[in-house]
């Protein structure tokens, strides 16, 4: 893959050359790869760093929706890096499937249970995600895991932020660099809510219907017989359409929803943890 003609400053260029010196330091990583832009730009330095040495590892289970794991794997490819995917079950935790505000530390529990034997197994060294700087001013119980697992967050550690990323991925020609941001399926679901592999296909079937028509962002959140979606305030005039529109409510009703909404606050990373924030109000 050739470095695109992309301009970027001295400083963010030393900035990566020291994350390659980071990697070259570790020996050998596996990468946990979801095909997002973080663990994209991070398998891609780990590769350019220290090539067969490094491994990225996808996990597949009911809560990432196929066309990620497709992705993932084409993206793979293009970087050139080994790829491996691996079956998790976090789903049978209870302590996950009763979706509680930490839900997020019982799954990365359960992905860094299973990575950290095949890393033995492959004889690697260490263990990589891609947690960014502006992470650690959000509410990520994974982190907790991934900290008393001893698994490592190089661009956290090393200050980089998501616009660096970003900035970094177009440098080095990743497709993944205007990706819109991709939370597990989990995430659609409201804290308490019971999460079962026939709701996430749910969730999974209605927002493969968006991706099909065009949408690039998006989340379907799941309130049980109500589906309330989220999508840029800019294309909103979508839901316009009379045909689009009757389209959307029949597919959603064959999926199981009595209810489809539009949320007029638009798309906005977890909003789920809004409910936190109120329950804390009224405490």
């Amino acid at each position: 893959m050739q470095v695109e003609q992309v301009q970027i400053p001295s400083e963010l260029q030393r900035k990566f050359e020291s994350l390659l010196d980071y990697f070259r330091s570790l020996g050998s990583v596996l990468v946990a790869f979801s095909g997002g832009v973080d663990s994209t730009f991070l398998a891609k330095t780990a590769h350019m760093s220290l090539g067969d040495n490094a491994i990225a590892v996808t996990a597949r289970s009911p809560s990432i929706p196929k066309a990620e794991l497709e992705e993932a794997a084409k993206l793979a490819k293009l970087i050139g890096i080994r790829h491996i995917f691996i079956d998790t079950d976090e789903i049978n935790d209870p302590n996950y499937a009763s979706n509680p505000p930490n839900r997020c530390y019982f799954c990365r529990l359960n992905l860094f249970g299973k990575l950290k034997p095949l890393a033995q197994q492959l004889g690697i060294r260490h263990i990589v995600y891609g947690a960014v700087a502006d992470d650690l001013n959000d509410f990520r119980p994974g982190m907790k895991a991934a900290e008393e697992e001893g698994v490592l967050a190089p661009l956290a550690e090393l200050g980089f932020v998501k616009e660096e990323v970003r900035r970094l991925s177009l440098w080095l020609g990743l497709p993944t660099w205007d990706k819109p941001s991709f939370a597990c399926l989990s995430t659609r679901f409201p804290y308490g809510s019971q999460i079962t592999p026939e709701k996430l296909k749910q969730v999974e079937d209605a927002e493969d219907f968006l991706r099909q028509h065009g949408f690039r962002a998006f989340r379907v959140r799941h309130h049980e017989a109500i589906a309330r979606i989220e999508v840029p305030p800019e294309d909103f005039y979508r839901f316009l359409d009379p045909e689009f529109r009757s389209a959307l409510i029949k597919r959603f009703r064959e999926i199981g929803f009595l209810f489809v909404t539009l949320d007029l606050m638009g798309l906005r990373s977890g909003s789920m943890n809004e409910m936190l924030a109120i329950r804390g109000k009224g405490k």
